[in-house]
């Protein structure tokens, strides 16, 4: 597990092995409205949250890939973002439609080349080209497996979607964990107000790639992508564990199987039909 008390608090940016990165996220090749947003949420990052960071060395430094992550706060866009930005990386999200809907914050995203989901329909394809396109141009993608912030009551990792699975496989890109937590302290799942002061500690640690290569190359079935999901969520949850000092529960989480709706705010599934 992962020593907590021994991760240094990151103010100042430690840089990954290999080709040098910005240390001060004002890299000219990021979209202008990506370099807007980064240039707005970092200082109160920076004054609202104390950093403790870990396992830097682990995302690559060449080529794209796709980075996952645990959800367990509508604020860990943010607090992720944080680390990856200041280990001078630049991740496209894909994000649900709605928040694109949203006017000015929709238009933002989308000069800032982040990737709407049509969740639960046919059109999530179109997300999946576009990250399959963006991994191929040497683009990071961050994706949330679980889809939505996690039902578990404990906040732990639940049953994973296929996507980060799919655009791994298809592009032969390595999938990296990064687990974080805290967020949660400041906005709970579904509330509605922050709490900021006293400051919250974010913790974030990657993991090292997920192992894939011996599905590489293999028709992408059900049964291949299921695979090589379990293993993405097993990763995640491993992680987090570590983080958290704690055990996971046995079973993941599955909220058809639990009955409550897969997206959106929790509520039975019969009231939602």
């Amino acid at each position: 597990m992962l020593d907590i008390a021994a991760v240094a608090d990151h103010n100042a940016v430690t840089r990954p092995h290999g080709r040098q990165r910005v240390s001060i996220p004002t890299d000219h090749s990021r979209p202008r409205a990506y370099r807007f947003v980064v240039a707005l949420l970092r200082p109160l990052l920076m004054i609202f949250t104390k950093r403790r960071w870990s396992g830097q060395e682990n995302l690559p430094t060449e080529g794209g890939f796709v980075v996952v992550t645990n959800h367990s706060s509508h604020l860990d866009p943010f607090v992720f973002g944080h680390f990856l930005v200041d280990h001078g990386f630049s991740p496209r999200f894909l994000g649900k439609v709605e928040v694109f809907r949203i006017p000015v914050v929709g238009w933002i995203l989308t000069r800032a080349d982040q990737i709407r989901v049509h969740r639960e329909s046919g059109r999530a394809i179109h997300a999946f080209r576009s990250a399959v396109e963006a991994v191929r141009a040497g683009k990071v993608v961050a994706i949330y497996p679980e889809g939505t912030l996690t039902r578990d009551p404990d906040l732990w990792p639940m049953r994973g979607k296929t996507g980060a699975a799919r655009v791994a496989l298809e592009t032969g890109c390595p999938v990296v964990p990064v687990v974080s937590w805290g967020a949660h302290e400041i906005l709970g799942p579904y509330r509605h107000w922050p709490h900021l002061l006293p400051r919250k500690t974010m913790v974030v640690h990657a993991g090292p790639p997920v192992e894939l290569d011996d599905l590489r190359g293999l028709p992408l079935t059900a049964e291949v992508l299921q695979d090589a999901t379990d293993r993405i969520m097993a990763a995640l949850t491993t992680d987090l564990e570590g983080v958290r000092g704690e055990r996971a529960p046995g079973i993941r989480f599955d909220p058809r199987a639990a009955g409550v709706t897969p997206i959106g705010r929790p509520r039975p599934l019969k009231e939602a039909s």
